[in-house]
This record gives structure tokens, C-alpha cells and sequence, in this order.
């Protein structure tokens, strides 16, 4: 069994954090000890897990109540579970996507300074703010 502060540390988030997804009821059957703190074992850590990564696509905490509620009814969900994943798949593809632009003009900003520390640039041309691509 885990602490609040142990699984934080696990899963990079904070005390704070694993604290309001327990209280919002993201974590199924989770245990208590004598003095009513939280305990968490593989299955609950799991559940954040879960959590953590479709907060990160944006999915609201309603919506994972509902994708919890419908784990929690078994096979005969699996369909709606299948849907929601799906959805959400497109979502993570998209953000990565951007990302990826954003990794490209970041390089492309690195690459620009290192040239300009070395000489081999001018700073002038690089000192817009608006890049010379679009982002997005």
C-alpha cells in the first residue's frame, strides 16, 4: 500500500492533486487506514494513472467519471469504453502534432542563437517574434 505523497512522487503529480481525484471520486474502491488516510494500492494507482494521462488530453473530470463508472459496469461497456478511447486517441495525435511544430521552432530558435554566439549568424534577421512559418 502507498501514501498520498508516495504515489505523488510515482506519478510526478502533486499531494494536492491526488488528493482532489480521490475526493472527486476518480479512484474506485480506494481504502482508508485507521485515521482516515488514503491508501492506495496497484489497482488505485492504476486508476490515476489513468487519470493523469486523460486530464492531459483535456478530458473533463465529469467525462472520466463517466469512463470510470462505465469500467466499473464490466464487458457489457466495452463498446462505449472503445469509443471514448478512440476519441481520445485523436486528441493525443493532435497534441502531438503541435508539439512536434512547437519542437520545431524551438530547434529552430536553438539552432539560430548557437549560430549567432559562433558568428556564423546575424541576430538581426532573428529578432521578430513572429517565425517566418506558421506554427500551426
Amino acid at each position: 500500500m502507498y501514501t498520498v505523497k508516495e504515489v505523488a512522487a510515482m506519478l510526478d503529480m502533486t499531494d494536492h492533486t491526488v488528493r482532489y481525484y480521490t475526493d472527486q471520486g476518480l479512484v474506485p474502491n480506494l481504502r482508508r487506514d485507521g485515521h482516515n488516510n488514503r491508501l492506495f494500492d496497484e489497482a488505485s494507482v492504476n486508476w490515476l494513472l489513468c487519470v493523469k494521462h486523460l486530464r492531459h488530453c483535456g478530458m473533463p473530470i465529469d467525462d472520466i467519471k463517466t469512463y470510470i463508472g462505465l469500467c466499473q459496469e464490466g464487458d457489457s461497456t466495452v463498446k462505449e469504453r472503445y469509443e471514448i478511447m478512440r476519441r481520445q486517441h485523436a486528441v493525443a495525435r493532435a497534441q502531438l502534432e503541435e508539439a512536434k511544430l512547437r519542437l520545431a521552432y524551438i530547434e529552430e530558435k536553438v539552432g539560430n542563437y548557437l549560430g549567432i554566439m559562433n558568428d556564423t549568424e546575424d541576430d538581426i534577421k532573428h529578432r521578430t517574434l513572429i517565425p517566418s512559418e506558421p506554427l500551426y
